[in-house]
């Protein structure tokens, strides 16, 4: 049975605009009707030409705010600008397990600016990529986290099964950043492995991956299965495209 409210917590930046990270995290919870609670890993301020100026939350005021997440349907985890946030999340998640966790690897910023550290992203991938959560990767996130080039889509698929074996539940590879006509994102289980195809849409709008990530985590919380979930979540990210955002 459906609960009749669930709730999403996300942990990553917030920062003045709110069109990406918690801020946007929120907009989605709502617009599904959930409720949602956060952790701010990090303050950032961003414009036009990318990311201005960050300070990671002190790793003792992280843990304050993830202890009081207890409860939660879902996670959606985001951008993680230091290895000992990455540690205070990934504590967190080992210790509510069968919850189920979105992560988006977000590293970098749309527009430009580093949202995590060298060590931080080492730190995601010796640790985050070894628990049983759902990785949301685009390409240049799944090369760094595989450790290889991704140029189509069979190395999609290798980098998939590669960040699979290092522990997560599952691979959604989003292919938006390989040229062509079409969009082709590669989503690996251990049980089943899907293609996903779509015409290229022509307009643009920033913090997809945040959205995507977003919508995924809240149709889990609501009980659907990934598979679904995933369908719902590409949906959504394109009708936003295509209605300019």
């Amino acid at each position: 049975m459906e609960r009749a409210v669930a709730t999403l917590a996300s942990v990553g930046t917030t920062h003045p605009w709110n069109v990406a990270g918690i801020g946007l995290d929120a907009r989605v919870a709502a617009a599904f009707g959930l409720r949602h609670f956060m952790a701010v890993a990090a303050v950032t301020a961003q414009d036009a030409h990318g990311v201005r100026a960050q300070v990671a939350v002190p790793p003792d005021v992280l843990r304050a705010q993830l202890s009081v997440l207890r409860g939660a349907d879902a996670y959606r985890i985001g951008a993680l600008p230091t290895p000992e946030a990455v540690e205070a999340v990934v504590e967190h998640l080992a210790s509510v397990p069968g919850v189920p966790a979105v992560v988006d690897p977000a590293f970098s910023a749309t527009l430009g600016g580093a949202l995590s550290s060298d060590a931080a992203i080492e730190a995601f991938r010796e640790r985050m990529c070894a628990l049983p959560v759902i990785l949301t990767p685009n390409v240049p996130e799944a090369e760094r986290l595989a450790g290889e080039p991704v140029a189509d889509l069979a190395g999609m698929q290798r980098a998939a099964r590669a960040l699979l074996e290092r522990g997560a539940a599952a691979v959604l590879l989003k292919g938006g950043h390989l040229d062509g006509a079409t969009v082709v994102d590669v989503l690996l289980t251990p049980q089943f492995a899907r293609t996903l195809s779509a015409p290229r849409l022509r307009g643009e709008m920033r913090g997809t991956g945040c959205v995507l990530a977003a919508v995924l985590a809240c149709e889990l919380a609501r009980g659907r299965s990934l598979d679904v979930a995933v369908e719902t979540a590409r949906d959504y990210v394109r009708d936003r495209i295509a209605a300019g955002g």
